[in-house]
């Protein structure tokens, strides 16, 4: 049918938001309301010995100015964290420390909230913050998390002996020992995974509402899931609160990427004070508060190793890493670098032992917690490096070594020795398809061409698998409306993805209306009991079973009024294409005219409801596996160390596509994104845990000279653990692009000596490595 699934349908929410209809948090202004702002540390770790407010509130407009005295007085409790990781057997259990929306004691990072100013006015609120006068005792801190493992580091939280909140292993220690014993070549790789700040477009903000005559909350917030905030919140905040009296709603929003999963505390702040102060409280966060208040990504170190037998098989593979934690343990932060990326070290390859061991960290920096990919990107960044780098070492290269050890599709569905499945794929196929598609046979030619211009020219290869897609269950509902419309109700949260278009798409298909008279609502809790969230790749591989379920349901229900209104038996009534037909007749109503009879009366649901609609939840069964093959070629400057990106190729596996144009604009933002990290973003903090690239002054994000025209395709591989075959799309080039743009960036500077650079290769790194290995030729010479 027409716009059904696998049409590149046209995004039917852009001319919503491209005219100005879009409704972001900032758009929406209640009654009364007030606004806050929010005083934090310039201190990575200092004592609180005195907070003084009574200056900031004879400030015009100012209505309180609360702290934690307040908040504590209140009886409201701590931020929780709800990962709960394993620990190693034979080691501490993870520690996990009071972490108060407004601190009392003891600042831990830059960006720590000591106090909170409500006025009538936003900027009443942010002057008053001016005249808060708070006396702190600074104390030596610590933000590299190797340097924090060290005896002379200082203790940040007491209960976290040498700063290791826990140590998580999978795996089997003891085999990839005997595997490295009988190795007849093994190598390893050190790296760095750079924490980056997530900078998504729309900040973000709370705003608090409490009706007193009911004891009911509503928070309006920019998140990528109401129902997951609403339940965080009645849990483990405002608890024994009926969850039907915290309502969430989280409108258009512009941007999340993992950062806004999470419950902040700005939104259980948003709440009290509403409730203390009798009258609604609204927060913008602005751009340089994001920079020391949204959960970071990444921040990774690792050393990964990797046997041989003589032929370049792989016999066993080990990977450390220290995990920087951050200041607190964040709502999902010991979960990213542990069981997110579980089983996702060994790639798509033969591996037949395997150990990976996370160490966590705690240091006077930002949290950590989900950044796009979450865990998934620093597996397959340890892998392709270390792939590529056996290759060098072996002089098998980079596309045989990978050859003799991928898994082949006939081996499907494959069960690595780190216990995961994959339950499809074709590797070996989709690499053959890349390595054509980027002419990987004519870049010597290419280098040579290169070389005449000064320029030298690398080419990176980098092949991803990830894990999403899987569990929890999301909810939806379907409603037949009066207007010859369908509502679709779904528990999970756009971001800017396109679910309106992707989610009309299945349900036009299954109903057999028009594309055009399907509407989609989300991000409100009233909408529905439970709901679920946005992350992992998992809202249409997840929500669109549930969708195409919940409309299968509308259908089922519907057979009885149809058998009425057709006066023949519901066993006789078939259904096709937007109409129910008595079977082997021309007799017909449309689904519509079922449910206007429903709502006339004239016709009776079995359940006896007065309006015709349809429920279901979908639970994955198991997870999906997104892959493919990411080829980048650099051309770099050894005279300035800048690094062009000519050429980038990729064939993806998504299983089942919903959309090709949808796909496309998650594939290229995705790639920006993992080039981005690669090349120019970085996040510095100094000696004193100062963050030194706290705006767009100092912190690069990627630009249009960055990135190049993408040749992106797909090879259509069905999932078969999933309904609709679906594998998910929405991390995988954020996942791809950072080996295959490092891989890219090293084999242009081999000929000069250089053999590992970490991320970002900026242009500074790329030339002091190319100095430093021109100093070690000398020195050799």
């Amino acid at each position: 049918m027409q716009f059904g699934v696998g049409q590149a349908v046209v995004r039917k929410e852009d001319l919503r938001l491209l005219s100005g209809g879009g409704r972001y948090l900032d758009d929406i202004n209640l009654p009364g309301q007030a606004h806050a702002a929010f005083l934090r540390s310039p201190h990575a770790h200092a004592r609180v010995l005195s907070v003084d407010t009574s200056a900031a509130m004879k400030q015009p407009g100012v209505i309180a100015v609360l702290t934690g005295k307040e908040l504590e007085a209140d009886g409201i409790p701590p931020m929780p964290c709800l990962a709960h990781v394993p620990a190693k057997p034979g080691t501490p259990e993870p520690v996990f420390p009071h972490r108060s929306q407004l601190v009392t004691d003891l600042v831990r990072h830059v960006g720590d909230t000591v106090a909170m100013v409500v006025a009538e006015t936003a900027a009443a609120a942010r002057d008053a913050l001016e005249h808060i006068a708070i006396d702190y005792e600074p104390l030596p801190s610590v933000s590299d998390p190797v340097a924090a493992m060290q005896p002379s580091a200082p203790q940040i939280w007491p209960e976290a002996p040498r700063n290791v909140d826990f140590i998580w292993a999978d795996g089997d220690e003891s085999a990839v020992s005997d595997a490295f014993k009988k190795a007849a070549r093994t190598v390893a790789v050190d790296l760095v995974n750079n924490r980056v700040v997530v900078n998504s477009m729309e900040t973000r903000g709370a705003i608090g509402r409490y009706d007193a005559e009911t004891g009911s909350y509503t928070l309006y917030t920019s998140s990528q899931g109401s129902h997951l905030v609403r339940d965080v919140l009645v849990g483990f905040i405002f608890k024994g609160l009926d969850p039907a009296k915290m309502r969430v709603v989280t409108p258009d929003v512009g941007g999340g990427f993992g950062m806004k999963v999470f419950v902040y505390a700005e939104m259980v702040l948003a709440l009290w004070a509403a409730k203390r102060l009798g009258r609604p409280v609204k927060w913008i966060g602005d751009r340089s508060e994001a920079f020391i208040s949204d959960a970071h990504g990444r921040d990774n170190v690792t050393r990964a190793e990797i046997a041989l037998d003589k032929d370049g098989r792989i016999l066993g593979l080990k990977v450390a890493t220290i995990a920087n934690m951050g200041a607190y343990l964040s709502q999902f932060g010991p979960y990213i670098p542990t069981m997110a990326s579980k089983g996702m070290q060994t790639g798509v390859y033969v591996v037949p032992a395997a150990y990976n061991e996370v160490k966590a960290v705690f240091t006077n920096t930002v949290p950590v917690d989900a950044y796009r990919g979450a865990g998934r990107p620093e597996a397959a960044y340890i892998i392709e490096r270390l792939m590529d780098a056996a290759g060098r070492v072996t002089g098998i290269g980079p596309v045989e070594i990978r050859r003799r050890n991928m898994v082949p599709a006939s081996a499907m569905p494959y069960r690595t020795s780190m216990g995961t499945t994959f339950d499809s794929g074709d590797f070996p196929r989709l690499l053959a398809e890349g390595l054509a598609d980027a002419d990987w046979d004519g870049f010597p030619q290419r280098r040579r061409e290169s070389d005449v211009r000064g320029k030298r020219r690398g080419i990176g290869l980098a092949y991803y698998i990830e894990v999403c897609g899987g569990e929890p269950a999301v909810p939806a509902m379907i409603r037949v409306e009066p207007d010859r419309t369908v509502t679709l109700i779904v528990g999970t949260q756009s971001n800017g993805q396109g679910h309106e278009t992707a989610y009309s798409q299945i349900v036009a298909e299954r109903l057999g209306v028009p594309f055009e008279a399907i509407r989609v609502r989300q991000g409100d809790t009233a909408l529905m009991d439970k709901g679920s969230f946005t992350g992992g790749s998992r809202s249409v591989p997840v929500g669109g079973p549930a969708a195409g379920y919940a409309a299968d349901d509308a259908v089922d229900k519907g057979k009885e009024a149809a058998s009425q209104v057709l006066e023949a038996s519901a066993a006789d009534i078939e259904y096709g294409n937007g109409v129910y037909r008595v079977v082997g007749t021309d007799k017909t109503v449309d689904l519509f005219a079922v449910a206007d009879a429903v709502r006339s009366g004239k016709a009776r649901l079995a359940s006896g409801a007065l309006e015709l609609a349809g429920s279901a939840e979908f639970k994955p069964p198991a997870a999906t596996y997104p892959n493919g093959c990411h080829i980048c070629e650099v051309e770099v400057d050894p005279e300035t160390g800048v690094s062009e990106i000519v050429r980038y190729t990729v064939v993806d596996d998504f299983g089942k596509v919903i959309n090709p144009l949808l796909l496309a604009g998650q594939v290229h933002g995705g790639i920006a994104q993992g080039v981005g990290q690669a090349l120019v973003e970085h996040t510095v903090y100094n000696e004193d845990g100062q963050l030194l690239t706290a705006s767009f002054m100092d912190y690069a994000m990627p630009r249009a000279d960055n990135l190049p025209s993408y040749a992106s395709r797909w090879i259509e591989i069905p999932c078969k653990s999933n309904p609709l075959g679906i594998k998910g799309s929405g991390e995988a080039g954020a996942i791809g692009a950072p080996p295959a743009v490092i891989n890219a960036i090293i084999d242009a500077l081999a000929p000069l000596g250089v053999t590992h650079i970490d991320m970002p290769a900026t242009p500074l790194a790329v030339w002091q490595a190319i100095q430093s290995a021109g100093t070690r030729k000398k020195a050799a010479e």
